[in-house]
C-alpha cells in the first residue's frame, strides 16, 4: 500500500454550491435562529455585569456606590437597556423552543407543546415577581 492509496490523477469534485454571508436573511426561521445565537452574546455580557456588582459587593459599600454611580451613567444605561432587551429575546425564543426539545408524557398521554411552553412562561412569571418583591421590599 502506498502512501498516496487514495488519490486519483481524475479526482473527483464535490458540488459546493457558493452560499452568500446573508443566507440568513432569505427566511423568517434563518433570521430568527441567527437573532437567538447572536443574543447569546448579551446573555454573557448580563452575567459579565452581574459578575462585576458581585464583585463590588465583596469589595465593600465604597467600591459598591462607585459601581452604582457608574451604572447610572448614560451610556451604560443605554447598553444596559439594549442588553436587557436581547436577553428578553433570548428568553423567549428559548423557552417557545421548549416544547420541540422536551416530549412529556402523563402516563401514555403526551403533553399539548403549548403547556409545555406555558409552564415555562409560568416558572419565569413567578420567579420573577418573587424576585422583585425580595428586591423592593428589601426580603
Amino acid at each position: 500500500m502506498t502512501s498516496h492509496s487514495g488519490y486519483t490523477l481524475h479526482h473527483p469534485q464535490w458540488l459546493r454550491r457558493r452560499v452568500s454571508t446573508w443566507w440568513w436573511l432569505s427566511r423568517w426561521r434563518y433570521f430568527k435562529f441567527i437573532l437567538r445565537e447572536i443574543t447569546s452574546v448579551f446573555v454573557a455580557a448580563a452575567v459579565v455585569l452581574l459578575l462585576l456588582y458581585v464583585a463590588a459587593l465583596r469589595r465593600g459599600p465604597d467600591a459598591l456606590i462607585a459601581f452604582q454611580s457608574w451604572l447610572s451613567r448614560p451610556p451604560i444605561l443605554a447598553a444596559s437597556a439594549v442588553v436587557f432587551f436581547f436577553t428578553l429575546i433570548h428568553s423567549i425564543t428559548w423557552f417557545n423552543l421548549a416544547p420541540k426539545a422536551m416530549k412529556v408524557r402523563l402516563g401514555n398521554i403526551p403533553v399539548p407543546p403549548a403547556l409545555i411552553a406555558a409552564g415555562h412562561y409560568f416558572a419565569w412569571l413567578v420567579i420573577s415577581l418573587a424576585l422583585a418583591w425580595i428586591i423592593l421590599t428589601g426580603g
